[in-house]
């Protein structure tokens, strides 16, 4: 008895992630010491599957790069097959990992709204962190609080956690944490129509 072939089964390991759109704004005005930071997301839509964004800012929020993903279709095999794991191995292997590696800076820091995006932390070299707005009367599970946020590092970049927050603060008070996230999904919406 032979056993079926990937394909024959129409499960995909290594899901490609091809590039819709990448955007290099990179100019002489970045240099060596300004702080960049990434923001890192995932975008799912019911009509065309799941899109990956990451945005590279200044400190001033000024854009200096951004990618963003092909759609990525979920296979019933696959979410059969990676169960609970399926959303952790696709955001943080398959998306995450790409986008990270396709940079052409280096940030100080990655910043996400999707906690699953921490899984990508082992495809790049800055420190990945999950942020999530706190609303009024909740309480956070994180020590690590900034302003109406608590952001989570990735397990690998808690002991740097105080120079984390040193680099939030400064970019907080130039930005709103969340909002650079608005943008990408506005950025990859606008690419889906064109």
């Amino acid at each position: 008895m032979t056993e079926p072939s990937e394909a024959a089964c129409g499960i995909r390991y290594k899901l490609p992630v091809t590039f819709l759109w990448s955007s290099p704004m990179v100019s002489s005005v970045v240099s060596s010491h300004d702080m960049t930071f990434g923001f890192l997301t995932v975008c799912d839509t019911s009509s065309a599957g799941m899109f990956g964004g990451y945005l590279l800012v200044d400190i001033s929020g000024r854009p200096l790069e951004f990618h963003c993903t092909a759609p990525l279709r979920v296979t019933r095999a696959q979410e059969i097959l990676y169960g609970a794991t399926l959303q952790r191995h696709l955001h943080g292997e398959q998306i995450g990992g790409p986008l990270l590696k396709a940079t052409q800076l280096s940030p100080v820091a990655v910043l996400t709204d999707r906690e699953s995006l921490l899984h990508s932390r082992s495809h790049g070299e800055s420190p990945v962190v999950a942020i999530q707005e706190i609303h009024e009367g909740e309480q956070g599970d994180s020590d690590f609080h900034l302003g109406a946020f608590q952001l989570r590092p990735h397990e690998d970049d808690l002991p740097n956690i105080n120079q984390l927050r040193d680099y939030f603060e400064e970019l907080s008070s130039s930005i709103e944490l969340a909002e650079p996230f608005e943008r990408i999904r506005a950025a990859i919406d606008e690419a889906q129509h064109h």
